[in-house]
């Protein structure tokens, strides 16, 4: 199990018969009395000087108490955000016991308790001869209010859904090839009630999709597409997601550096996103027709790789010239997105690892996120309900010719020229976002697209519920947007 279930109860955790408690202790003060149940939790704190800060963790000996105790801090004043991360830091570091029994000394809100539980909870099943110490496979969250049964379904879906993501992008890429992420894609929907299909080489070169095509051409190993769509009855609102899932990018003939090029196994990331957040959707039972493209390639240098300065003719019939065939995700969604624009959906999201430059602009904690302003600040507003970093890019109309190529439509790449990296991607894209009509002068169809190449990844050290590695960024703030609009 990648996660620990996650139950609810009324009863103080001193009445459990968990393995260990974890205790979520809010700044301590000094002279503060205890707890009820907990005589000389207090003066053991500060016996080794924890004070309760946001991010703190300490296994303590408690007067009395016989189980296993820890506490995380959740600082000053904490929010269900702070709620979320302290449950986070506690499960992640409290290793070695099967059940753990998570109680609040401050307001107790049970689905961040819940959700911050399951998500810092996670472990990859690794390849190591000896792996360490498991974390909990089940968690019991005191709480002063019963959950309903969709905040319960809730906390699994999403949390289920961030795991999938860090499965799939986890995986090696010698076992994740397009098929295999198909097949994967596949897997996880069954039994649900989503129906797929998946273009292979001959069904994508029948209809057209060069960008996808293009890409993977230079590998052993030939590129997909993956549809999915979740639509239930007497849904009012279609929200088209589209997902970079390059299985690994060597930068094609433009090849990487050796550095660079280590860990390009999560350049998938997108499309794994997508795929999971379509999974919460129909687990979520949300009212809302979802669907999902996966735009899965491998992009390889080989005799016959795309090269530099070759044409590709993408879905909707956009020639573009490509300089630089390490500017290869901008190519597969540039038919994920034409594909998905063909059923004039409310909302087209797009997500990917796309561009090195979001990073040096954002750092490694906000999204960067660019698009439409309506659908821009619907993603902000629900990103900020989940504590999920992210920051508004502009796409400025100056910029708009320099995607001009003196031989096609576009060219993907401004060659030497670094500044607006990120920018100039999102203007690319934009170009393969349909209208809402065949109207001349028709709006484009509402439109995010959100760069994750920054967050996708934390290669520092954990933090809250975020551990080193995958993590799944992105993941509740879609959730959150599609079931809030499906509310309205």
């Amino acid at each position: 199990m990648p996660f620990p279930s996650v139950a609810y109860t009324s009863a103080p955790s001193l009445e459990s018969d968990a393995d260990a408690i974890l205790l979520i202790v809010p700044t301590v003060s000094e002279g503060a009395p205890d707890p009820d149940g907990w005589s000389g939790l207090f003066a053991a704190l500060s016996a080794v000087g924890f004070t309760g800060a946001a991010g703190s963790f300490q296994r303590v000996h408690v007067p009395g108490v016989s189980t296993p105790v820890a506490v995380a801090g959740a600082g000053t004043d904490p929010s269900e955000a702070a709620l979320r991360d302290a449950a986070g830091t506690g499960l992640r570091q409290l290793t070695g016991f099967a059940h753990v029994a998570v109680q609040s000394l401050v307001a107790s809100a049970w689905k961040p308790l819940a959700e911050g539980a399951a998500l810092g909870g996670y472990r990859f099943a690794d390849y190591k001869k000896k792996s360490a110490k498991p974390r909990a496979t089940q968690v019991t969250v005191t709480g002063t209010d019963a959950p309903s049964d969709a905040d319960i379904a809730a906390v699994a879906a999403v949390s289920g859904a961030v795991a999938l993501v860090k499965d799939l992008v986890t995986t090696p890429a010698e076992w994740l090839g397009p098929a295999d992420f198909a097949h994967a894609a596949v897997e996880a929907v069954k039994g649900l009630p989503v129906e797929v299909e998946v273009l292979d080489e001959n069904a994508l070169r029948e209809g057209g999709y060069g960008g996808i095509l293009g890409v993977g051409q230079g590998s052993d190993r030939p590129p997909r597409m993956v549809r999915l769509d979740y639509a239930p009855a007497g849904a009012e609102r279609h929200v088209a997601l589209v997902g970079k899932g390059i299985t690994f990018d060597t930068g094609g003939l433009s090849l990487k550096p050796p550095a660079s090029m280590v860990g390009m196994k999560y350049d998938m990331c997108g499309a794994a996103t997508v795929l999971a957040v379509l999974k919460a959707a129909a687990e979520m039972e949300l009212p809302v027709k979802v669907s999902a493209w996966l735009c899965i390639a491998d992009n390889m240098p080989s005799g016959r790789a795309t090269r530099p300065g070759d044409v590709l003719r993408t879905l909707d019939g956009t020639t573009v010239e490509v300089l630089n065939t390490d500017a290869e995700g901008r190519l597969v969604l540039a038919d994920g997105l034409a594909a998905a624009s063909r059923e004039n959906p409310d909302l087209i999201v797009d997500v990917a690892t796309l561009t090195g430059a979001i990073t040096v602009a954002l750092g490694n904690r906000h999204t960067g996120v660019m698009g439409e302003e309506a659908a821009v600040a619907e993603y902000l507003a629900a990103s900020a309900r989940t504590a999920e970093l992210a920051w508004q890019l502009p796409l400025p109309d100056h910029m708009v010719d320099d995607l001009d190529s003196p031989i096609a439509d576009l060219q993907n790449a401004k060659i030497g020229d670094p500044a607006g990296g990120s920018l100039f991607a999102g203007l690319f894209l934009r170009h393969f976002v349909g209208r809402v009509s065949d109207a001349a002068d028709a709006p484009r169809i509402p439109w995010v697209h959100l760069d994750i190449a920054g967050v996708g990844m934390n290669k520092a050290a954990p933090f809250g519920y975020t551990d080193k590695g995958v993590t799944g960024a992105t993941v509740r703030s879609l959730v959150e947007m599609i079931s809030a609009g499906g509310a309205r």
